[in-house]
């Protein structure tokens, strides 16, 4: 699974990071998490509010913190 985290590195954006490596830790999921900084990468996404999420090339989450136990389901 191929996951990344998009925002320029703020606190919400470390927050969702790393509550995304807690649920997958925790289903045991073999995921490669990746920080995209870059505004215009961000962009080409179509997210204009960080943080996001994409996850398999499909964003799942723009402008949001997402629990740990919410991540499980949007990952699994």
């Amino acid at each position: 699974m191929d996951i990344k985290i998009l925002g320029k590195g703020c606190k919400k954006c470390k927050l969702l990071e790393a509550n995304v490596k807690k649920a997958v830790d925790k289903l045991g999921i073999d995921a490669t998490i990746d920080k995209v900084t870059d505004i215009d990468e961000i962009a080409d996404y179509g997210v204009m509010s960080t943080p996001g999420l994409v996850v398999d090339g499909d964003v799942k989450l723009a402008g949001k913190i997402a629990s740990a136990k919410k991540l499980e389901s949007i990952l699994r």
